[in-house]
């Protein structure tokens, strides 16, 4: 019915587009026809100048014979004949006239008619039709406002756009917990005979940027079944019972191409715990996973669905969802290690030309606490970099700098500071730098700027020589000392400190506070001090007033000691802060190489003369 009426509407308007081009070209050949009385074309008879009339009802066209075209209109009462015998024309020459006679009245009528009647009515047609078929488009969207926005990619169709495992460096474990997925939807018989049933969900837990969703769309690809993926977000609506039929409608399109994996990203967004919505059992979050619970323990694990998720907060979801039958496994995705960012590096460092000097271990070493996400970033910031100095390859440095800028933010050279500013950086960047070389548990110094990033007007840069997964009570405490570096070193030097510091002051409370708190290194003991405090008035309500100011005794003791041991480093080691502050004047960065030369008393070769400080009593 809707290719009918489509139909006759093209129909009537082509009608209409040939109404429209046939008057244009009737109008343009008038163009060229002259408007005259009738007694010029009777003056044309008399003078024997007419080469032929045309008599259309009252139209009179006569074509003279120069080929011109003169037009007239004649009484309507009368006959053009009896017309030419009132104005005195003879009957020699009317008869000799070779006059044409064409009546188009009928058709003059009909094109009237149409263009006063049908027209109109045409076109208030076409309105109500264009109306009424946006308010059908109004209803469809309506109806399928309910309907699933899962998007769908299919093995045979879109397998350019998936990827495998070895398209996922790193993640041996996780890949290895997926690898039995992928055999049951390849092969789920071989599970049901021996009475087997592989878990009807698989959830993926860890920090953002390891690769969850990557591995989901790896599974899906090496299992070659159709993959749908959507978001937990998309099924959170203003109306309540749309985020659990969308739930029902993706299951069901799922079964009916099944064996099929589902996955669903960001799951917290609605799959946190119920009861704590303002709406209770109303709220259209926990609707949506009621439906969740009921969709994944109401179908069979022979029916080929695999439900798979995604987050980076297992904590904050239903306990519902992590029963057996539901989410029964979890896979747990680290930070890569330093192995494994080097592969990582090699699979995103196809398509860079990098340089044969380039050495991914080095880079690796350099960025600990990556992610897979930040390490593609990393190489693709590096090479980015490259393209705007108009270099074919990407070099090390390149990458290091790049490094600093995922880091730290974009250097901001063009900043102008005084000398008196810079003098001030030098020694409180040589602070940190002074008591975590001297002192035994802290990381390593990779490098030393005053060149302002970010917000930073300059900064240390230290990374451990290997991944590290616990951390000693006194690494906590030579952090703690080498945070107070710049604080203790303008100090000595300019006898006041300056804001500079602030960011390690608050980095400094934190160690602290999990020191005492959450690890049990100080003198209260091993006793977990949580940080629940009241939504009302901000205050730890679970403890009493003693314990607060034990705490807080304790916290300040960490840091008074961590003072005297930085105060006491960098005293003893006077002249390495000295010669270092001066090279940072002058070089404004010191790499690893120059920074161990110089704690070994060698100068810089470009040195100057020294400065002396401004020490104040």
């Amino acid at each position: 019915m809707k290719k009918f009426t489509k139909n006759i509407l093209s129909g009537l308007l082509s009608i209409l587009a040939i109404i429209v081009i046939f008057g244009y070209l009737v109008t343009q050949n008038n163009n060229n026809v002259s408007k005259v009385a009738l007694s010029d074309i009777v003056q044309d008879i008399q003078n024997d100048n007419i080469a032929s009339i045309v008599v259309s009802n009252n139209n009179i066209k006569a074509t003279l014979k120069d080929d011109s075209i003169k037009e007239a209109q004649k009484e309507p009462s009368g006959t053009f004949i009896e017309s030419l015998q009132a104005y005195g024309v003879s009957e020699e020459k009317i008869n000799s006239l070779k006059i044409e006679v064409k009546n188009n009245e009928g058709s003059s009528l009909a094109l009237s008619i149409f263009l006063n009647l049908l027209f109109p009515i045409i076109l208030i047609g076409g309105l109500l039709w264009f109306s009424l078929r946006q308010a059908q488009k109004g209803n469809a969207q309506a109806m399928m406002f309910g309907r699933s926005m899962a998007k769908v990619i299919m093995p045979d169709k879109d397998r350019k756009k998936m990827i495998t495992f070895a398209d996922v460096a790193g993640l041996k474990e996780a890949k290895e917990e997926l690898e039995e997925i992928v055999e049951f939807l390849k092969n789920p018989q071989k599970y049901t005979d021996i009475g087997a049933k592989i878990p009807k969900g698989v959830l993926l837990v860890g920090p953002p940027g390891t690769g969850k969703t990557l591995l989901a769309r790896a599974v899906a690809n090496e299992a070659e079944v159709p993959f749908f993926f959507t978001s937990g977000s998309e099924f959170v609506e203003m109306f309540v019972g749309v985020g659990a039929s969308r739930i029902r409608d993706l299951f069901k399109t799922a079964e009916k191409n099944s064996p099929a994996l589902i996955f669903i990203d960001e799951l917290d967004a609605v799959g946190r715990s119920r009861g704590t919505g303002v709406g209770g059992g109303n709220d259209e979050r926990e609707q949506t996973l009621n439906q969740i619970l009921v969709e994944m323990d109401g179908f069979e694990a022979n029916k080929g669905l695999i439900v798979l998720a995604a987050t980076n907060r297992p904590d904050v979801l239903d306990s519902a969802l992590m029963r057996p039958g539901r989410f029964d496994r979890r896979v747990t995705l680290d930070l890569p290690d330093i192995k494994e960012r080097e592969q990582i590096l090699k699979v995103h460092a196809k398509g860079k030309p990098l340089e044969k000097s380039v050495n991914l271990r080095t880079i690796a070493e350099r960025t600990p606490g990556f992610s897979g996400a930040d390490l593609s970033n990393l190489l693709n910031e590096a090479a980015i970099v490259s393209a705007r100095k108009n270099k074919k390859t990407v070099s090390e440095d390149n990458i290091l700098m790049s490094i600093d800028k995922v880091l730290m933010g974009p250097e901001r050279k063009s900043r102008v500071i005084s000398e008196k500013e810079k003098k001030i950086v030098a020694y409180h960047e040589a602070g940190h730098a002074v008591t975590g070389h001297f002192l035994e548990q802290s990381d390593p110094i990779q490098k030393v700027t005053i060149i302002p990033r970010g917000r930073a007007g300059g900064y240390t840069l230290k990374m451990p020589t290997e991944d590290r997964r616990f951390i000693a009570r006194s690494h906590f405490e030579a952090d703690m000392a080498v945070a107070l570096g710049g604080y203790v070193a303008e100090e000595m030097i300019f006898g006041e400190m300056t804001t500079g510091a602030s960011n390690d002051i608050q980095q400094l409370t934190q160690i602290a506070e999990q020191y005492v708190r959450y690890y049990g290194m100080s003198k209260l003991g091993p006793i977990h001090y949580s940080d629940y405090r009241n939504n009302r008035t901000g205050e730890i309500t679970n403890h009493s007033e003693k314990t607060l100011q034990e705490i807080d005794d304790a916290v300040k003791a960490i840091i008074d000691k961590a003072y005297k041991t930085c105060k006491k480093t960098l005293t003893d080691n006077r002249d390495k802060l000295e010669l270092l502050a001066q090279a940072l004047i002058e070089h404004e960065t010191i790499e690893r190489a120059e920074f161990e030369a110089l704690m070994n008393g060698e100068k810089l070769q470009s040195e100057a003369t020294e400065i002396e400080p401004e020490e104040k009593s």
